[in-house]
């Protein structure tokens, strides 16, 4: 059956799915979740969740990084955010938070965002981390990385992240410019390198051919992202999810065996949510909205991205979000609310013992139904 639909004389649509328009349904037997694990590894480094901080200023400062890295999972620091471009951030954000949302907010974070970026404070934020003696990962965009990468990889990451709204294997530029090689860059660098994000097959599969050791899936999904309403651009993300994991499958069979992890990145708003993308066939979830609820997390209440303060053409807003506990109450309860935001990882292992699998991978091949349609 085809998956296109008519949407006038001239035009055909696919057919996609969001985390809304599906659920997992148990088929087969059922197990304690106390039988279930939740690891998973990258290159050469184990984790006990499968779940990534994003880099965001309102969600991962070094201190939460840490705690997240002590929870079992991985804290990704941007390292092109307010911890690289001022040497105490805590008052900037505390002010932030005072102005709520709205332009005069919009104005001062562009304000304090045109603070250059101190390669001395990434190699400081990098080492504080490291001496907590948890992985440590660190994230620039596409066109920050070619300026920085160096000093980030001498600071001593052991994951390093290139993330954007989207990036490409395949960059044209204006006259002057050169863009990323991102193929030529990953060879040179001596570090895993996480990539993305990707909304298709045929992206996905390009980046996997560039190196990467795991590709990042979503466009602008996330709940302070508002490039639906500025660009018209949208990537349901279990479809995106899907057909990302179908490029992992068939680039295994092209490179001989290699395997490239898939990274949900965008639309987890909820345990469900990271409960499906696993079902879609991530190998683990980056998470920003959910963490920024957590009591410790620097947003103070507040979280958002990078387009948030962009120069001429924000595609992101300030989201106000009601602090539900303590990170380590977040990822592994107990929870004190019942709507999904609070001891996700309890939730996962729940789902996947409720239908009888016992690892990650193994869940990955739960069965799925179409809702809400």
């Amino acid at each position: 059956m085809s998956s296109e639909i008519e949407i006038g004389r001239a035009k055909k649509a696919r057919r996609v799915y969001s985390f809304d328009d599906i659920g997992i349904t148990p088929t087969r037997r059922t197990r304690d979740p106390e039988l279930v694990s939740t690891a998973w590894s990258l290159d050469a480094f184990n984790f006990e969740i499968p779940v990534l901080g994003a880099p965001m200023d309102s969600v991962m400062s070094p201190a939460t990084a840490i705690a997240l890295g002590q929870q079992g999972g991985l804290g990704v620091l941007n390292l092109e955010g307010l911890w690289t471009r001022h040497e105490d951030p805590t008052p900037l954000l505390k002010e932030l938070a005072a102005l709520g949302n709205g332009p005069a907010a919009v104005a001062r974070m562009r304000e304090i965002y045109a603070e250059p970026i101190k390669p001395e404070l990434i190699r400081d934020r990098v080492a504080e981390i490291r001496e907590a003696g948890v992985t440590v990962a660190g994230s620039l965009s596409p066109h920050l990385t070619a300026q920085y990468h160096e000093a980030v990889v001498n600071a001593g990451v052991d994951l390093f992240v290139i993330r954007g709204n989207t990036v490409s294997a395949e960059h044209v530029a204006q006259s002057g410019r050169e863009p990323l090689n991102l193929k030529e860059f990953i060879y040179e660098l001596d570090v895993p390198v996480i990539v993305g994000g990707a909304a298709t097959y045929t992206s996905a599969l390009h980046l996997m051919r560039t190196g990467a050791a795991a590709v990042l899936v979503g466009f602008g999904g996330g709940a302070s992202s508002v490039t639906r309403a500025t660009l018209g651009i949208r990537a349901p993300m279990a479809t995106a999810i899907a057909d990302v994991a179908g490029a992992r499958t068939d680039y295994l069979d092209e490179s001989g065996g290699r395997y490239v992890h898939v990274i949900a990145d965008g639309g987890l708003g909820t345990s469900g949510d990271i409960v499906k993308a696993i079902a879609c066939g991530a190998d683990a979830v980056m998470l920003g909205s959910l963490l920024a609820r957590a009591t410790e997390a620097p947003g103070e209440g507040w979280h958002w991205g990078q387009e948030a303060h962009h120069a001429s053409l924000p595609r992101g807003k300030r989201l106000e979000v009601k602090p539900v506990g303590s990170l380590a109450e977040i990822l592994h309860g107990p929870a004190n609310v019942a709507d999904g935001t609070s001891n996700l990882m309890g939730a996962l292992r729940v789902a996947m013992a409720t239908t009888g699998y016992s690892e990650l991978k193994e869940f990955q091949r739960v069965d799925l139904i179409q809702a809400n349609r």
